[in-house]
């Protein structure tokens, strides 16, 4: 019954049209609409909200929500921690995921990434060997060269997904383990990485995708024996 009120409302979300931060009827037009009790439409939209399809606002109604990734993330982030802690190699599954989207995807992009992004893309590279000499190369830097990297493909769904799995993978690296790094061959491969997809060679960028991936699931597999 739950679950069937939740449906109802998303599908009237999709047959109205409503875009995120449009508001949708009251509690007692919801009740009339669906021919249930205020207590069941209550339930539906707080998990709703849950999921970020409806946000709640206290005084104000219910809108339609940012529908964005963040439940995704959550949910990530907890279950590779549960599985960290049964003994589970769940932040390599994890990063394998993420291998998995990346190298599939980066032939697309290569000779047809806009010079404005190849600029940017520059600049990031740049910023990461300056960070490099200091330090390590901080994860912000690391984590606007990807997204930079993808924005070319023009699909919305597609980074917002990226961005979840990198986002759920450096918050469960950071909480549960410590990976050592020689940001020189972090600079090199993200290097690497850009130099293939400028020149337009598919195969080339496949494999400098692999090569770094490589490189941090070999620093996971050491840091988990020490």
């Amino acid at each position: 019954m739950a679950r069937d009120i939740q449906e109802r409302i998303k599908r009237l979300i999709i047959d109205r049209r409503l875009p995120s931060g449009a508001p949708l009827p009251t509690e007692p037009e919801l009740m009339e609409l669906l021919g249930v009790s205020r207590n069941s439409v209550r339930e539906a939209l707080k998990a709703l909200q849950a999921m970020g399809i409806v946000e709640i606002r206290h005084g104000f109604g219910t809108y339609v929500g940012p529908m964005s990734m963040a439940p995704m993330i959550e949910g990530l982030t907890f279950r590779t921690v549960a599985g960290h802690y049964r003994g589970e190699e769940s932040l390599l599954q994890l990063l394998e995921l993420r291998e998995a989207v990346e190298t599939g995807l980066v032939a697309r992009l290569a000779g047809r990434i806009p010079e404005a992004d190849l600029a940017e893309l520059d600049a990031l590279v740049e910023r990461m060997e300056k960070e490099s000499a200091t330090g390590d190369v901080r994860a912000d830097t690391d984590r606007a060269f990807h997204a930079a990297l993808y924005r070319g493909l023009d699909n919305a769904l597609l980074s917002e997904v990226l961005e979840a799995f990198w986002d759920a993978f450096h918050r469960v690296r950071t909480d549960l383990v410590d990976v050592p790094q020689d940001p020189r061959i972090t600079c090199i491969q993200h290097r690497a990485i850009l130099e293939a997809v400028r020149s337009g060679d598919a195969v080339r960028a496949e494999d400098a995708v692999r090569d770094h991936f490589g490189n941090i699931r070999a620093r996971l597999r050491s840091a988990h024996r020490g």
